[in-house]
């Protein structure tokens, strides 16, 4: 069930790129998901060096979520939002349960 979690985390992590770019194309999204892919890299990701200690990290994986959420509602996809959102957070939570490896 872990296996599960982490390809659905990570189809929400890439979900929430997407989202961010198609919320502020071209330049606004361009910059927000560099922005959220060097965060992600630096603080959250399982083999970053200075991966924040939980319940930071949780609290700006769930901010970097709900904006890509509320992204997807700005461009008119409010049931895209909820289903993304829900999935995102879902996961979120049972990666704490069901530990990714970390390096």
């Amino acid at each position: 069930m872990s296996v599960l979690n982490l390809a659905v985390r990570f189809l929400c992590e890439i979900a929430a790129i997407v989202a961010l770019v198609w919320w502020g194309w071209p330049i606004y999204g361009i910059l927000a998901a560099i922005g959220v892919v060097l965060v992600w890299w630096a603080f959250i990701g399982p083999k970053s060096r200075q991966r924040l200690p939980d319940p930071y990290r949780i609290v700006l994986e769930l901010v970097i979520f709900a904006l890509a959420t509320a992204g997807l509602y700005e461009v008119g996809q409010m049931a895209l939002a909820v289903v993304f959102g829900a999935a995102a957070l879902v996961s979120a939570l049972l990666v704490r349960v069901w530990p990714e490896p970390v390096a």
